[in-house]
Formats: structure tokens, C-alpha cells, sequence
């Protein structure tokens, strides 16, 4: 059986379609968002979203195909629509792609669908217990416990830059003091540099050069996300931790190189077993990954078995 997943970003739209069995991705194709576009008197990338399944179904010769679609902002819990969603695209709000597709489709959060598409055939294939970080702008998360998906109440589970490592800072985008994502984040490196690198790419290098500023900074930076790791494995207990975002994926050895003093200091280890530090290996095509699979199970409750 094939299966449609799709990601919706804020620049781009990834779609891909997959076998159902193997979990292999037999096309993927592209198209830009344009947020704030309206086409046919709907959004932009309504209207891409809707191309890209047409495309995907009159290539194969097939109709009907289950599909998946990640996005940014918290699913609800039926998993039909984004019920709530701020600052940009605010059109994904309520949209219901089932009555604009004609169609039953699953919807989740873009987060979640990464971890989702990393379990099913990425860094953590086959797990049961996996916490994962994309370290970027910010800090997002998502978290699987016994084989399932962790939604919470409100879809806030798995909001994991939004921790706290130092209960004396000030409050980040969502009122949450000294929180993790603050800590990390290519966002606020030029305020914790007060003003002399603007992204963690100028402080790597900076740092590497041997600036005595840029260490310090980095090294705390560090400290701070191996705190907040521990952290979360004192809460979640995972098998595997899966670090993903642009910052882990171009600066791997620098960030394990960093934490890992501090979790060998303070990660608890009751059976002698540590927990598999492992980097995100789907990279920009994880969220299509987790929206087909979500859709091949008719559901986000138990999206990895």
C-alpha cells in the first residue's frame, strides 16, 4: 500500500510518497509555501498541498491513498486539524484539510511527526522509548513512552525547549524562566553574547579561534543542554535520546564533545546502562516520514508499532 506524507514548513513544502511495508520513500517533490498567499480564495499552501497529492495519485494510477500531514502549531486531538497556532501561519488554525481534500487525513505536529518518521526508519528504528531535541532557532522536542506518541491535554507534550535549567532567568517566548531553548538557541546567541555573534555558526567559529568569550558562552551552552537532558531522562527514561535541528547536524562532534563530560557526571545509571545518544539521521524529510506513518495507522495514538 502506498502512503502520502506530507510537511509543511514555513519556507517549503516536503512531500513524499512511501510503501506502506518497507517504509521506503519512492518520490518526493517540493513546492514553496508562500504563507500569507491566497490562491482560489484559499492559502497558498493549501492549494500546494492539494497539487502535491494529485501529482503523487495520477502518477501510481491510484486514488484514495492514505495521507498524513505535519505541521507546525498543536494538533487536536481528533487529529483533523491544527487547533491552535500563533505568529505565522495563522490560516492552519482550524483548517480542515478533511472537508478541503475530500478526504480523511491525519494531522499532527511537526515535532512529533519527526520523531514518528525517526522511529519508523531513522536513528531510532524500531524503539519503544526514544526522547528527541532538534536544536535550531529553538529548541523543539517530542517524546514516544511504551511505543506511544505523547500528546498531552492540550498537544503541548513533547514542548521540551521550554524547560527550565535556571529558575532565576527571565521568561522565554512562552513565560517558562531560564528555559533550555534560551539556554541553547541559534535565537538569543546574540544575547548571551551581548551582541557580538549573531548565530552559533559565528560562535563556533569564533570559539574554535580560540575567543575566550565564544568558549565560555558555547561551554555553558552545552552544560546547560546536558543538564536538561538528564533532566529528561530522569522523566521519560529513554532507550535512545535522538539530538536533531541544524545546529546538531553541523556541529555533531563540537555538541557531543560538550555534553558529554557532563553526562558522564551526572546521568543516573542504576543498572550500569546508558542511555544511546544518537543524531538524527532523516534530517529535513523526518516530518514527511512521521506524517505517512501516521497515516498508515489511522491514528497518532500508537504511531510506531
Amino acid at each position: 500500500m502506498d502512503l502520502i506524507g506530507i510537511d509543511i514548513g514555513g519556507t517549503n513544502i516536503k512531500a513524499g510518497l512511501f510503501d506502506s511495508e518497507t517504509g521506503q520513500c519512492l518520490e518526493r517533490a517540493t513546492l514553496p509555501t508562500n504563507d500569507g498567499a491566497i490562491v482560489a480564495g484559499v492559502p497558498a499552501w493549501a492549494e500546494a498541498v492539494k497539487t502535491l497529492i494529485a501529482g503523487f495519485e495520477s502518477a501510481r494510477g491510484r486514488s484514495a491513498v492514505p495521507v498524513g500531514i505535519s505541521a507546525p502549531g498543536l494538533a487536536a486531538r481528533d487529529g483533523r486539524t491544527i487547533q491552535w497556532m500563533r505568529g505565522r501561519m495563522a490560516d492552519l488554525e482550524g483548517f480542515s484539510w478533511a472537508n478541503y481534500l475530500g478526504r480523511e487525513v491525519q494531522v499532527l505536529n511537526d515535532a512529533h511527526a519527526a520523531l514518528v518518521g525517526e522511529v519508523w526508519k531513522g536513528a531510532a528504528e524500531g524503539s519503544q522509548d526514544v526522547v528527541m531535541l532538534t536544536l535550531g532557532t529553538g529548541v523543539g522536542g517530542a517524546v514516544i513512552a511504551d511505543g506511544h506518541l505523547l500528546r498531552g491535554h492540550l498537544g503541548r507534550a513533547g514542548h521540551l525547549g521550554h524547560i527550565t535549567v535556571n529558575f532565576t532567568g527571565s521568561g522565554d517566548i512562552v513565560g517558562t524562566p531560564g528555559s533550555l531553548e534560551d539556554a541553547v538557541g541559534n535565537s538569543t546567541v546574540s544575547l548571551r553574547t551581548q551582541g557580538r555573534f549573531q548565530s552559533t555558526r559565528e560562535l563556533l567559529e569564533a570559539a574554535q579561534r580560540g575567543d575566550d568569550v565564544a568558549k565560555e558562552v558555547w561551554d555553558r551552552s552545552m552544560h546547560a543542554l546536558a543538564a536538561g537532558m538528564v533532566s529528561l531522562i530522569n522523566a521519560f527514561d529513554p532507550q535512545d535520546f535522538i539530538l536533531g535541528g541544524g545546529i546538531a547536524a553541523g556541529a555533531w562532534e563540537l555538541v557531543m564533545a560538550g555534553i558529554q563530560p557532563h553526562l558522564d557526571a551526572s546521568e543516573w545509571c542504576p543498572t550500569g546502562e546508558r542511555v544511546r545518544i544518537v543524531q538524527a539521521k532523516l534530517g529535513e524529510w523526518a516530518g514527511a516520514y512521521g506524517a505517512a506513518k501516521t497515516a498508515s495507522v489511522g491514528g497518532v495514538a500508537r504511531p510506531t508499532r
